[in-house]
């Protein structure tokens, strides 16, 4: 008996090429500069890289992308980096081969933040803190130059559109509200129908807090940092930590700093009965120059 065969006929298909942007740092001093680093995968050589500014585009629910300046010819290598930067911004990168066509989609964009506010978008946070509790509701006001807003988050690395009202609205502000019922963090931001990023707010949800400001302290101002637990009115015996430095422990469920130097600016949490809060950043800007002060006091007086 013969035994029939069948032709099988296999179809390869290319891999996809694929452009991952990083970027560095997340949160950068206002002027800082900032790296972009670009990736192709499968790894190749031969790639000239081309950056972009991502800007928000609400009537299409995504981003329009526009080249960097001094970068229409794309770099041979496969960094580049941003100077001036003082607000919250967007970037993408895309790889390509000369004019054979051979090119990379372009990366997923990703993100620098400022604490920051600007006129034209500006994130404001009720109650004016970055930790809440568990059972708490956080308002987020939009504010600027616009009449149309979104909200937008990272949780993560995963970037989304924040669902419900918060999504897009026709009036020059707005705002919305968010809430967890488990343990949580992200950053959130505005973004304005003109384009406009806002600050970003990290928001974290627990059931331990360090009560810390959400927006940069000036030089030379008095700040509180307190420690909260859900349930209990008072604390006591707290110990308080500097980039992970003690630097209190004692009856007190407070830790005031008088006048702010930027010494004091990083990373606190708090410790009470062997829990630890989840740590925040508290950022420190300069006060005015001298000479603008002696300036001002002679044009008072």
């Amino acid at each position: 008996m013969q035994e029939k065969t069948k032709n099988i006929s296999l179809y390869l298909f290319p891999t996809a090429l694929e452009s991952i942007l990083t970027v560095s740092p997340s949160w950068p001093s206002p002027g800082a500069s900032v790296n972009l680093s670009c990736e192709v995968k499968p790894p190749s050589a031969g790639w000239r890289f081309y950056w972009y500014k991502v800007v928000p585009d609400l009537s299409q629910k995504n981003y329009r992308y526009e080249l960097l300046p001094g970068n229409i010819s794309g770099t041979v290598e496969n960094s580049f980096i941003v100077t001036g930067q003082k607000h919250t911004a967007g970037f993408a990168c895309r790889a390509g081969r000369g004019n054979s066509g051979n090119s990379t989609y372009r990366s997923e964009p990703k993100f620098i933040w400022s604490a920051d506010p600007h006129p034209a978008a500006s994130l404001s946070v009720s109650p004016d803190r970055e930790q809440h509790f568990t059972s708490e509701s956080v308002t987020l006001n939009c504010g600027g130059n616009s009449t149309e807003w979104r909200v937008m988050m990272v949780r993560g690395f995963s970037l989304s559109l924040f669902p419900g009202v918060c999504s897009r609205v026709s009036r020059p502000g707005f705002s919305c509200t968010v809430s967890s019922q488990q343990s949580d963090k992200a950053v959130y931001w505005c973004e304005s129908g003109s384009g406009e990023f806002s600050n970003a707010v990290n928001i974290t949800f627990a059931g331990l807090l360090l009560v810390s400001p959400v927006h940069p302290v000036t030089e030379g101002a008095s700040v509180t940092l307190s420690c909260r637990i859900i349930g209990l009115n008072q604390l006591s015996n707290v110990t308080f930590y500097h980039n992970d430095k003690l630097i209190q422990s004692d009856s007190r469920a407070e830790l005031n700093i008088s006048a702010v130097s930027q010494s004091d600016e990083g990373f606190y949490k708090c410790k009470y009965s062997g829990r630890v809060s989840t740590q925040s950043w508290m950022a420190v800007k300069g006060e005015l120059l001298k000479c603008c002060k002696q300036f001002a006091a002679v044009w008072q007086g």
